[in-house]
């Protein structure tokens, strides 16, 4: 496939997308997240809160920049993965998460 041709459907969604490039990169800004998966700034914005919100990623302020903690021992949402983790995903696409596991709290 041309690599200018956008596909019209992929494996996963946007909420995915930003994951996977949030724990290769955890210093990577909302505008280069929003550039690598084809989206606008405004919606990778949107879907970084989410998964903040939903404690699949903490958002660590480093002075004016944001540095970002994906929590690969949580598990994924839909009931068909939900005993799988964040974590054995992103292994499996070869992007482990950059943290270690989470104690209980």
């Amino acid at each position: 496939m041309d690599p200018s041709e956008k596909p019209d459907w992929t494996f996963f969604t946007n909420h995915g997308h930003v994951l996977v490039c949030l724990a290769g990169d955890p210093d990577l800004r909302t505008r280069d997240v929003a550039d690598l998966v084809g989206i606008t700034e405004r919606s990778a914005q949107t879907i970084i809160s989410d998964l903040v919100d939903a404690g699949y990623v903490t958002r660590i302020k480093e002075g004016r920049r944001n540095r970002y903690e994906v929590h690969g021992d949580l598990p994924l949402r839909h009931p068909l993965e939900e005993d799988h983790t964040v974590g054995e995903l992103l292994v499996t696409l070869g992007r482990p998460p950059q943290t270690k596991r989470r104690r209980p709290a």
